[in-house]
């Protein structure tokens, strides 16, 4: 049987109108949603430009990966406070690390910081990158990234959570000036 689509349409609104709406309300913002506002806020005030960072897995679970990969999400906005992620060492300013050092990456490990632009920084994330974790030093690991490379600041945690990431990058900004590389522009026209 064909039939025009004006009943069908008619019994559908009927529907609709008799049922109302089903959505819930708009969430309240809680405090979190403010702590992660007041950080982006902070964010934005203290590099107040373009911040690159490459990251690298020198042997981790992939639970750090995971964390970073939250901290990317638009929760954080953090593009939005002109800090991405970038593919090449040769265009970054921050070197994230995870993991204990395998045997085999401390080499890679060492010629991407080897290619990346003064000045630079490295930030050793998680337990396994602060400490060697649980792995510690054996014939597969070289331990704590620090052991490999000179490292500005250690992220703990196991994982760390992507706002302990996001404060770790602020403890960075607020390192003596000589150390410091999130300077602000007037800063490194006009040192003192």
């Amino acid at each position: 049987m064909v039939t025009t689509g004006e009943p069908i349409m008619l019994d559908l609104l009927t529907r609709i109108r008799r049922t109302g709406l089903l959505t819930e309300a708009t969430a309240k913002p809680d405090l979190r949603d403010d702590e992660v506002r007041h950080m982006h806020d902070r964010l934005q005030r203290v590099f107040g430009r373009a911040l690159r960072i490459r990251h690298v897995d020198a042997g981790s679970c992939n639970g750090c990966e995971l964390e970073i990969q939250a901290l990317t999400n638009p929760y954080y906005n953090l593009e939005g406070a002109g800090l991405a992620f970038v593919a090449s060492p040769r265009h970054a300013d921050v070197l994230l690390v995870t993991g204990p050092v395998s045997v085999n990456m401390v080499e890679a490990l060492r010629r991407t910081y080897d290619a990346m632009p003064n000045p630079k920084w490295v930030m050793a994330v998680g337990d396994c990158g602060a400490c060697g974790g649980v792995f510690g030093i054996n014939y597969a690991s070289r331990g704590r990234v620090a052991d490999v490379l000179p490292v500005d600041m250690t992220v703990p945690g196991c994982p760390p959570t992507p706002r302990a990431l996001l404060q770790g990058l602020l403890l960075m900004a607020s390192m003596p000036h000589s150390r410091s590389p999130f300077r602000t522009s007037r800063e490194r026209t006009d040192p003192k």
